[in-house]
């Protein structure tokens, strides 16, 4: 299947590299022989075989002769300045660099239990920066018959922004009365439990869940876990935090046949001390019992659902 200029564009900035050279070979008409003698009319010898391997994702250029002839590939496909060395973590100098990340916001700007998370993070010796942003997440939260958060099921899909992500960090902050003690991570698909530690006081548990595989910058990840509670009061609202813009976010609220609302919200939140805005009624459904919303863009900052019980 022939690739568009919209193809393009969209890969050079995603990522992962074989995928763009691809796209732009294909969307530029060019066979890899014709590639082969534009770069040698630039004074730069590589095989055919190495670029077939390069656009098959089957090797990556690494040394300095190789990324050489990436830079002179972007002038003879017609690329943006280092579109394609961006990808492989190359500066416009030559050396190595991140892959460009979505914009971050903190912890302390998503959090009210900032100061539990960084402590946490740094008990596990692990970076703020996890090294990945999402592509897409998809949650689903249920409450219980005494209307306390019974646990929740995400589905998630990653990309990593630098070199070397093996794992994943999942953050749970309970609600009033959580003992965290009692609360339990599972993974689910594509994923394994590492270490587990939680915060007794602010009733925060973070648990690594650690991937079958290392990432590269621009490597995409699937994978899925499940948080069990119940062992909080009355849960008023599920609300997550977004450090990076980007990505597909849906989350969905089931509630028990037994203990329903009587009016749900979505909103969203710059910081956690900002007001809640984009306010929206949202209609539980009848035999399901859930509500739901989707946010095709997420911006960095804070969406969730709250809802009222009286």
């Amino acid at each position: 299947m022939g690739h568009t200029e919209a193809d393009l564009a969209q890969v050079l900035h995603t990522g992962p590299f074989h995928l763009a050279l691809r796209a732009a070979l294909s969307v530029r008409g060019l066979p890899l022989q014709r590639v082969q003698h534009h770069l040698a009319h630039r004074g730069i010898k590589v095989g055919v075989t190495s670029l077939s391997y390069w656009q098959q994702g089957a090797r990556r250029p690494q040394r300095p002769e190789s990324l050489r002839a990436v830079r002179a590939l972007e002038e003879v496909l017609e690329l943006p300045g280092h579109s394609l060395t961006r990808l492989l973590g190359v500066g416009e100098g030559g050396g190595r660099a991140e892959v460009e990340r979505p914009p971050a916001r903190s912890y302390r700007s998503l959090m009210e239990v900032s100061t539990a998370v960084e402590t946490l993070l740094a008990e596990l010796e692990c970076p703020l920066d996890g090294g990945l942003h999402t592509v897409g997440h998809h949650e689903r939260v249920r409450i219980g018959p005494g209307r306390e958060l019974l646990g929740r099921d995400s589905r998630h899909v990653v990309r990593a922004h630098r070199d070397g992500i093996d794992r994943y960090l999942a953050i749970h902050h309970g609600d009033r009365g959580c003992d965290p003690s009692r609360v339990r991570v599972s993974a689910l698909e594509n994923c394994r439990t590492g270490r587990v530690r939680r915060h007794h006081e602010s009733g925060v548990v973070i648990a690594e869940l650690l991937f079958d595989a290392r990432l590269r910058a621009g490597d995409t990840y699937f994978f899925g876990y499940g948080i069990e509670d119940g062992t909080a009061g009355p849960s008023t609202e599920y609300v997550r935090g977004f450090t990076y813009a980007g990505g597909q976010y849906v989350l969905q609220v089931r509630f028990d046949e037994g203990a329903l609302p009587v009016r749900c919200r979505r909103f969203a939140q710059a910081t956690t001390g900002a007001p809640r805005g984009a306010r929206t009624d949202l209609t539980l459904s009848g035999r399901h019992r859930t509500v739901h919303l989707v946010e095709q863009g997420v911006r960095p900052g804070i969406l969730g659902i709250d809802w009222d019980w009286d």
